[in-house]
């Protein structure tokens, strides 16, 4: 299964005809349709049934980011929320998903330089340590 959210948006610009990295700029249309499932299987079907029907991809996108984000936030909320949230890895890269999840939080997210990279920076550093 498909679970991680990088290889999820991957798999949905590509059923979208896009690149992946033209997720995070889309421009979006007064109306956001949502996605309904996060399983990337059924996610897929969803999708190329919303684009068969005429639906825009700006409003599909815009539902895949709502769907991430909430997602996401629901795993910070288990956490524990403090005032600041830092928001790394590659799917911090897209904007999209940065500000869906502002808006779920209701706070501001930081995303570091070179986010994509925080997760390899910090094992080499606990391995250092070692």
């Amino acid at each position: 299964c498909a679970a991680g959210t990088g290889r999820f948006l991957q798999v949905m610009a590509t059923a979208l005809g896009l690149d992946v990295s033209d997720l995070g700029s889309a421009e979006y249309p007064d109306q956001m349709l949502a996605i309904s499932s996060m399983c990337t299987v059924f996610a897929e079907s969803e999708i190329i049934g919303l684009l068969a029907r005429g639906n825009p991809k700006g409003g599909i996108i815009a539902g895949l980011h709502q769907s991430v984000g909430k997602r996401v936030a629901a795993m910070t909320r288990r956490l524990g929320i403090r005032e600041q949230v830092a928001f790394t890895g590659g799917v911090a890269i897209n904007q999209g998903v940065k500000r869906a999840l502002e808006e779920e939080l209701g706070l501001k997210v930081m995303v570091p330089e070179a986010c994509q990279y925080t997760g390899a920076l910090g094992a080499a550093l606990l391995a250092l340590e070692e």
